[in-house]
């Protein structure tokens, strides 16, 4: 590949991989290869520079990285970098300690500690007030005070790839008199970032926005899948429960907040001002391209590429990552190493910048035409969606990569 694939020395996303009958450990993505960093910890390369490298390195999981802090994820970057570049001391080591990724089995990179999805895209909260309380204000009155979120299921957060199986629940339609159990009749995707943490402070110490960037480590692509007739039917008046806890899938790179500075940008005017303990100083949001592509079963058995069906940006989210861990500290609750956090659906303006297909299709009322004849509503069995994300061109672009899944027939 070439310098501009977003996977040159101004990314280095890490993950966890197997190859070669070995059991698990960490890398790094540079280009078309994954380069194992426990081979290059193990033959001393991080001396000096990396304390317990090689068992940092060699975990099956990012989590013992995350627990080192910021001073070591900044130190381990900068130490990575100047390996991989051309004519190190380490280029031979380097050349042995790589691996094509068509030679690689990547996993889920963090063993997932707690899980909590926000929703703060204000486009996607107006649209689906706009739906939900036609006639009425589409954002509910504490929307632009409080970020909104709820807490989720770790032990669904799946691996890019993972085939998600259709759920089924309670729902109950306009037109009957009692609810229905069953598989879910109206399967969403949902376009998120997600971001990791390290340890916060200890005793439940509020972390500021301003030092919010000392605990998050780096960001991954994410798709929280949702049952939307069993969620029009549950979430009164606690919130999402069994329509958003069957999976989760996340991306396998990890992208550092260090690859990303140079892409920070400033969010949206935030009118009214926030209360002061979620007040921020310069720009907190990153201009990340994304993109949703779906691909029917009767597609892929044609041999159709996907079809495009969104395309938006995460700048324009309402509320930062640090005001979302700002708000999530504030009450004392606990942050711990392998935390992730979902940024909620990110949406734009326009039909096609929306990212879920409740918005898509304005809740089945506009069914998006696929190139093979067909039409969706929402997620038919078979269908697979992959969200791609990806920030500036040429050298120093940054790649987030892929995260996929297939939906497979409900086990009810």
């Amino acid at each position: 590949m070439s310098a501009v694939d977003g996977f040159g020395l101004a990314n280095l996303p890490y993950g966890a991989f197997s190859a070669g009958g070995q059991p698990p450990r960490i890398g790094v993505r540079l280009h078309d290869r994954v380069v194992d960093l426990a081979a290059l910890a193990r033959a001393g390369f991080y001396d000096g520079f990396v304390e317990d490298a090689a068992r940092i390195f060699g975990s099956p999981v990012l989590n013992p990285l995350l627990v080192a802090g910021r001073p070591v994820w900044t130190a381990a970057r900068a130490r990575t970098a100047a390996l991989l570049r051309r004519g190190s001391v380490a280029s031979a080591a380097v050349e042995q300690a790589s691996f094509a990724l068509a030679e690689v089995r990547l996993q889920l990179p963090i063993r997932v500690g707690d899980y909590v999805d926000f929703y703060s895209s204000v486009e996607h909260a107006t649209n689906l007030g706009k739906m939900l309380r036609p006639g009425g204000e589409p954002l509910l009155p504490n929307y632009k005070w409080i970020p909104i979120g709820y807490h989720g299921r770790s032990s669904t957060v799946v691996a890019s790839g993972t085939p998600v199986r259709r759920p089924a629940g309670q729902r109950k339609p306009p037109d009957a008199d009692v609810p229905q159990f069953g598989p879910c009749r109206m399967l969403d995707f949902e376009l998120e970032l997600g971001f990791i943490t390290g340890d916060g402070p200890p005793d439940g110490e509020p972390i500021s926005p301003a030092s919010a960037a000392d605990h998050i480590f780096g960001v991954v692509l994410l798709n929280d899948w949702s049952a939307r007739d069993v969620q029009a039917w549950e979430y009164q008046p606690l919130g999402p429960f069994l329509s958003k806890s069957f999976a989760t899938s996340i991306g396998p790179w990890v992208v550092t907040l260090d690859a990303l500075a140079p892409y920070r940008v400033a969010g949206p005017v935030q009118e009214p001002p926030p209360l002061p303990y979620l007040a921020t100083n310069g720009p907190q949001n990153y201009d990340i391209a994304l993109e949703v592509t779906l691909r029917s079963a009767a597609m892929a058995q044609r041999g159709m590429a996907a079809q495009t069906i969104s395309r938006t940006t995460f700048a324009r989210m309402y509320w930062s990552m640090a005001q979302q861990l700002a708000h999530m500290t504030s009450n004392g609750s606990v942050v711990r190493a392998g935390d992730l956090f979902g940024s909620g659906t990110i949406s734009g303006t326009e039909p096609g910048t929306y990212g879920s297909m409740i918005e898509l299709t304005w809740r089945g009322a506009h069914p998006l035409a696929l190139e093979d004849g067909t039409q969706r509503a929402f997620l038919e069995d078979g269908d697979t969606v992959t969200m791609s994300g990806r920030c500036g061109d040429g050298e120093a672009a940054v790649g987030l990569g892929e995260v996929t899944g297939t939906v497979l027939p409900s086990a009810s």
